[in-house]
């Protein structure tokens, strides 16, 4: 065989490599990517062309579900069951035992590189701020993508309970969902209800980037089969509202946690930290944790208080102000001291 022959068969096939790799799609975790089989599909099942079906009142043979629609009776059926593939989220697996778990703050940052140092930190989850921070959801998904396997699993605490907020917490991949201010058991039960898909929640499958194999698309299981049993989701008191409620929203199911807030509780309450009136409303909070068997959790500084076992730890401006202390000793602020220019003067 001559160069040129060796040549064409050659050319010849790499174009039929090509088509094949243009005919095969890459894998995806995109839901509306489902459509390989369009216009071979049969409907045997659909409704007459041009006629009412009457399945507002009767089911097909053989359905489960017999009878009128009735959503408050409904039977939910088995497509998303599967194996136990046991708890692969390590929050979750340290809050069933009871343990200690601590949430480093990503505050203001948008920066991947300084979230992936947070989240290789020490710290059992990463408390991403999107309450009272204005960072998009754009930017808390670059850094989850950044380093999603890091030592702390993405966490964060979204603005209310919305399922907007939620939804888009969820969908990027979030292991750790806390909710601010739930001042009800109805908000309680909202809050839930966007963290989880049916039958526990009302969460809408569409897909998102926690779908992607890089980020939880490749667990023992299936994303979507055991994200209900892996996601930890701690709800708020920081009202008297909620306060009142307390006991009953930690025993709402799917709850994981009830958050005694240091800084709200005063600030609805007008009292500070140390007095009765203070103390009483985290001692409310505490004894609806207790009674719901559930994680009673708070900030840092109260990680010696009886029965508080997760907390919120300080920002990442903190974090790197105290580390750099920490590392320099008596080296700190032990600069240069011009007696001329802008640093002239300077303690």
């Amino acid at each position: 065989m001559g160069r040129l022959q060796v040549a064409a068969v050659a050319a010849a096939l790499g174009l039929v490599m090509l088509q094949t790799h243009a005919q095969t799609p890459a894998p995806s975790a995109d839901p509306y990517a489902n459509n390989p089989d369009a216009g071979k599909l049969q409907f045997p099942l659909a409704a007459p062309a041009g006629k009412d079906s009457g399945a507002i009142n009767a089911a097909p043979p053989g359905a489960v579900n017999q009878g009128p629609l009735d959503p408050a009776h409904w039977k939910y059926g088995s497509a998303y069951d599967g194996p136990d593939a046991g708890i692969w989220n390590p929050v979750m697996i340290k809050m069933m035992k009871g343990e200690k778990v601590t949430g480093g703050t990503v505050f203001s940052t948008d920066t991947p590189a300084t979230y992936c140092a947070m989240a290789n930190a020490g710290y059992d989850f990463i408390w991403t701020e999107m309450q009272h921070d204005s960072r998009d959801w754009e930017a808390v998904g670059r850094m989850w993508k950044a380093c999603p396997h890091a030592k702390a699993v993405p966490g964060v605490r979204v603005a209310y309970t919305d399922e907007r907020e939620i939804q888009h917490a969820m969908d990027l991949g979030a292991l750790v969902i806390v909710v601010p201010t739930v001042r009800s058991v109805a908000e309680g039960i909202a809050a839930r209800d966007w963290t989880f898909y049916p039958p526990l929640g009302k969460r809408s499958l569409g897909g998102g980037q926690a779908f992607d194999p890089e980020m939880w698309g490749n667990v023992p299981g299936g994303y979507r089969n055991t994200i209900n049993k892996n996601v930890v989701l701690i709800e708020m008191i920081e009202t008297l509202e909620g306060a009142m409620d307390a006991s009953k929203i930690a025993a709402i199911p799917g709850v994981t946690a009830i958050f005694a807030a240091s800084g709200d509780l005063g600030n609805f309450s007008g009292y500070k930290m140390g007095t009765p009136d203070y103390e009483r409303l985290i001692n409310i909070v505490h004894d609806a944790a207790l009674g719901a068997g559930k994680r009673l959790c708070g900030p840092f500084a109260w990680r010696d208080r009886p029965d508080f076992t997760c907390f919120q730890n300080a920002s990442e401006v903190v974090a790197i102000g105290r580390g750099v202390a920490d590392e320099l000793g008596p080296l700190k602020d032990t600069q240069g001291k011009p007696e001329v220019g802008p640093y002239a003067g300077k303690k």
